[in-house]
């Protein structure tokens, strides 16, 4: 009897092969975002409790300290290291997919899929975080980390379960590009396209200051709402997931 070649396997089965190979090590894509997020809300705990104990007690008071802490950053983080960990999946896993007889383009798509998967998983914990904290006062002090005023405050909770999933996508999809970028020209490759990268956007910037277009550009932002905003970004994604499969497609894997 021959066995079946690679390509011969049925699809389901090679996309799912590489999608286990990504969770070959769970600590990088489980473990360690939940660490991080745990240590970031264990820090805006903290804060949380050192303003609280040092702020006026009045009502107007305690409204205006939880309003403020609506406005954090602090979860944002997250979604910057599933960029990086997008960028070390793509390095560290293409070569040794195509050594085991996966194509290029069944690397991407499951890798695509992977990704989509975890965005998916990653948003539920995120809203489910969200409803807690809405159900528990703001973990007993007011606070806001993850009903933040960036995915729409007064939003349903399904339309902000998109706007994070699709925020996720957004970098998990440049991380792929950036990633593709390094398997195929290295550092230095990937140093001159943020140079040139940064050149376009200062140049961008400077064109819409100097024609006085940024009430322009904010009418527009106005007009796409939050998950609108974030929907355009989804698509961004989905075109970088695209442009990293394009130059993969000539990468020559490195041992």
């Amino acid at each position: 009897m021959t066995a079946l070649t690679p390509a011969a396997r049925p699809i389901g089965r090679r996309l799912w092969n590489v999608m286990r190979l990504h969770a070959a090590n769970p600590f990088t894509l489980f473990v360690t975002p939940l660490l991080v997020l745990a240590s970031i809300f264990a820090i805006n705990w903290m804060i949380w409790w050192m303003v609280r104990s040092g702020s006026p007690t009045d009502a107007q008071s305690i409204d205006d300290v939880s309003t403020g802490f609506q406005f954090s950053g602090a979860s944002l983080w997250i979604f910057f290291y599933m960029m990086v960990v997008a960028i070390m999946a793509m390095n560290l896993s293409f070569s040794f997919a195509l050594g085991f007889g996966s194509t290029r383009r069944d690397f991407l798509l499951g890798t695509g899929l992977t990704f989509l998967a975890l965005s998916a998983g990653y948003a539920l914990v995120y809203i489910l975080l969200a409803l807690l904290e809405q159900a528990t006062g703001g973990w007993g002090l007011g606070g806001a980390m993850f009903n933040s005023f960036y995915f729409g405050l007064d939003l349903p909770w399904w339309q902000r379960l998109f706007n994070v999933f699709a925020l996720f996508a957004f970098f998990f999809g440049l991380g792929s590009t950036f990633g593709a970028m390094y398997v195929r020209w290295r550092a230095r490759g990937l140093t001159l396209f943020f140079i040139v990268s940064a050149l376009v956007l200062v140049g961008a910037l400077a064109l819409i200051t100097l024609s006085e277009s940024w009430p322009a550009v904010a009418a527009f932002f106005v007009a796409l709402g939050f998950t609108g905003t974030y929907a355009l970004g989804l698509g961004i994604g989905v075109v970088a997931g695209v442009a990293a499969y394009g130059i993969l497609r000539k990468a020559t894997p490195r041992s």
